[in-house]
């Protein structure tokens, strides 16, 4: 584990692969930590990747201090881990770390090679009204981090791996953490109110990943074809999977990642 240095404290980060590998950052999204991607490591670093997992600001191992919680500072955490490691990078972004990824590549495109969003939030719209007021009671102590847990497990409809309870109780720690949750959130009260993603300057070649089950909208499919087309992107629906496609099916995102990287590369000349 390595740290990134903030202006309010320290994010926390894996770094794995070759030092001289393509960079491949992954941002998780609300209330998840950075071990969502450890289907991924291992496969892109024997394919010579440098991968960074990161955790939010007051989720897993990363620092508590910060007096902000919001999608732009993801984003900004993010930019900055890029230029930490010496970027460009592909960014790898689970819902509001999607959404937070789509900024960076629209504010700092120099930083980003590619895009792959999973379950990303881009509509800008966010949770109003009675259903707001509802997700704000649900989240209050002491039944918060309880509801949560239990909210965040309902996300994993369909398959899970066999290290997906181990996944669930890192989670389950730091909900419980009476440091950690005032923190988780205040990321919580942001995420459903995801900034506008500025996609008209998102010039980064993108892959959607959508799990055919995710509970976070009506019609998946149909939000997956409107960031497809809004965005020039591929699109990769995941069947048996619900908002972690890239944890829940690796056997079917992993090779697609794989080939998003090469083909991005080939584009960019680097292959």
């Amino acid at each position: 584990m390595r740290y990134l240095q903030r202006p309010d404290g320290r994010i926390a980060y894996d770094l794995h692969g070759p030092a001289d590998g393509p960079l491949v950052v992954c941002v998780p999204g609300m209330g998840d930590v950075r071990s969502t991607y450890r289907h991924l490591t291992g496969p892109l670093t024997e394919a010579g990747y440098r991968v960074a997992a990161m955790d939010l600001r007051s989720h897993g191992d990363s620092d508590t201090a910060f007096a902000s919680h919001t999608t732009v500072d993801t984003a900004e955490d993010t930019a900055a881990l890029i230029k930490e490691l010496g970027g460009p990078a592909t960014v790898v972004g689970n819902s509001l770390g999607a959404t937070a990824a789509a900024w960076v590549a629209a504010t700092r495109p120099e930083l980003v090679d590619g895009l792959v969003l999973s379950g990303a939030f881009l509509r800008g719209e966010g949770v109003r009204g009675a259903t707001g007021l509802a997700l704000k009671a649900m989240l209050m102590r002491p039944w918060g981090p309880a509801m949560a847990e239990r909210y965040l497990g309902s996300l994993f409809a369909g398959r899970t791996s066999e290290d997906h309870p181990a996944h669930m109780a890192a989670i389950r720690a730091a909900l419980r953490s009476r440091d950690r949750y005032p923190g988780i959130l205040a990321v919580f009260a942001n995420a459903f109110r995801p900034v506008p993603a500025r996609l008209d300057d998102v010039r980064a070649p993108a892959l959607v990943v959508m799990g055919e089950l995710d509970r976070d909208w009506p019609d998946p499919a149909a939000e997956a074809e409107w960031m497809r087309d809004r965005l020039g992107a591929d699109l990769l629906m995941v069947p048996e999977a619900g908002h972690y496609p890239l944890a829940q099916r690796p056997d079917v995102t992993v090779p697609a990642l794989l080939d998003f990287l090469a083909a991005t590369a080939r584009e960019a000349g680097r292959a």
